[in-house]
């Protein structure tokens, strides 16, 4: 009996996730269950300046209104009331490690009321899971002139732009150019939902739209999705041709401005709507908390475990952690892939250093390749160096079930394997029975 009362009085370890990102949220979720019913187990807390989450590679989809982003969204607010975790809004802005605290800024309204007040929140573990955003290098213009489509916010901000252009093109005769900073991923698929937007509202009735609508897709490399095999990069400039797309390649932006971009050679491109989908970095508040070692793209260096330099009870996974394998040259590259197998890795031995004291052993990365899919078109893959078909390259329909077994993946980590099917038959139907583009 005395050492159930010990048990009972001991102070429960606080778990602190700060970002609601793929890996952030995985976490959270996985976490929760395993210790939400258990006495005086670890507490879970996510905190994050959205109120609910999207699966990133899907922000371009949600961006050009080829998806309902009602439909794709996951509430945290529900999430953590159904995997047993505790949700704080807000952004972080401060760090003191030797009081083993957090501030979190003062969430504001649209109007500048305070919603939610400036706050400090204690921790035992931190992990940091902040993401990235684009990085436009210090480009004059683009602050002021450019949507991104980095967050489920600024997606939403820039399809309801779209749509607003698009419905003055038929009211009003007038034409819109979209151009698209940035051939990775983002930029490369971005364009084909674009196209893809257009050809639907098309069979909806607005004839005249297509010829109205021009989309130019700058990439300052030699050739677009540098990370991909070259018969990929081919294929993919190929086929964004075909289907109406202007593709550059070699073409650096030197300057943004209210008509368009200027690039270096002096050359002007006109553009109504501008996106910046070039560069990755992690957010600048990372470099000024100066409490951590930061890379040159903000991100926190960590070591194999995950850890950082500076402090073991603070761990960084995803796209804002810089970390180098043994052997290596270069960081793991900022993608979804590496901050799902981190916060896995994560997910299975932080329990154990909690409760028996195990430190956290060496990640390891598995390389299964990248997808990038051209909405209903086309996708691409390449299987990576893990596996039986190392280096091989897929395309067509096995590479856009591929892309999609991904993202219905994550929705099963997230609701657990019967409510995740049944997610993804609702998504199904809704195909059939609602408006396939945003028409509202």
């Amino acid at each position: 009996m005395k050492y159930q009362t010990m048990e009972h009085d001991r102070p429960r370890k606080r778990v602190v996730i700060v970002g609601g990102g793929i890996a952030g949220l995985e976490m959270a979720t996985a976490l929760g269950r395993k210790w939400s019913r258990r006495r005086n187990a670890p507490s879970v807390m996510l905190i994050d300046r959205d109120s609910a989450h999207i699966w990133k590679p899907m922000l371009h989809t949600i961006a050009a209104g080829t998806r309902d982003i009602s439909q794709q969204q996951t509430p945290y607010i529900a999430q953590a009331h159904n995997a047993g975790f505790e949700y704080q809004p807000g952004e972080m802005c401060g760090l003191d490690r030797d009081a083993h605290e957090i501030t979190i800024a003062a969430l504001l309204a649209p109007d500048g009321r305070v919603l939610v007040p400036q706050r400090k929140i204690g921790f035992d573990y931190l992990i940091m899971a902040v993401g990235s955003e684009a990085n436009d290098f210090g480009t004059p213009g683009v602050a002021d002139h450019c949507f991104r489509i980095d967050s489920r916010l600024q997606a939403d901000a820039f399809n309801r732009e779209v749509r607003i252009h698009m419905l003055q093109c038929l009211a009003q005769d007038k034409d819109l150019s979209i151009a698209i900073v940035g051939g990775g991923a983002t930029g490369v698929e971005l364009a084909a939902e674009l196209v893809r937007l257009t050809e639907t509202a098309t069979s909806y009735g607005a004839d005249t739209l297509p010829s109205r609508i021009s989309i130019t897709l700058i990439e300052s490399g030699e050739r677009l999705l540098a990370a991909f095999p070259q018969n990929i990069s081919s294929a993919t400039r190929t086929r964004l041709e075909g289907l109406g797309v202007k593709v550059m390649t070699g073409a650096q932006v030197s300057g943004a401005r209210d008509e368009g971009f200027t690039l270096a050679d002096g050359w002007r491109i006109d553009a109504s709507l501008k996106v910046w989908a070039a560069g990755v970095k992690a957010p600048a508040f990372l470099a000024q908390l100066g409490e951590l070692d930061c890379s040159r793209n903000n991100q926190l260096v960590v070591r194999p475990s995950l850890q950082t330099r500076q402090d073991p009870a603070i761990f960084a996974i995803g796209d804002c952690a810089s970390l180098t394998l043994p052997g290596e040259e270069r960081p793991l590259p900022p993608t979804a892939q590496v901050a799902h197998q981190q916060a896995q890795h994560l997910i299975r031995h932080l329990p154990r250093m909690l409760s028996h004291g195990e430190p956290v052993p060496d990640f390891t990365y598995h390389d299964f390749g990248s997808l990038v899919s051209l909405a209903d078109y086309d996708a691409y893959g390449s299987l990576g160096k893990f596996g039986l078909f190392k280096g091989a390259t897929i395309r067509g329909r096995l590479a856009q079930l591929s892309h999609a077994m991904l993202y219905r993946s994550h929705q099963a980590r997230l609701y657990g394997f019967w409510r995740g099917g049944l997610v993804w038959l609702i998504d199904r139907l809704n195909t059939r029975l609602r408006a396939t583009i945003r028409l509202d």
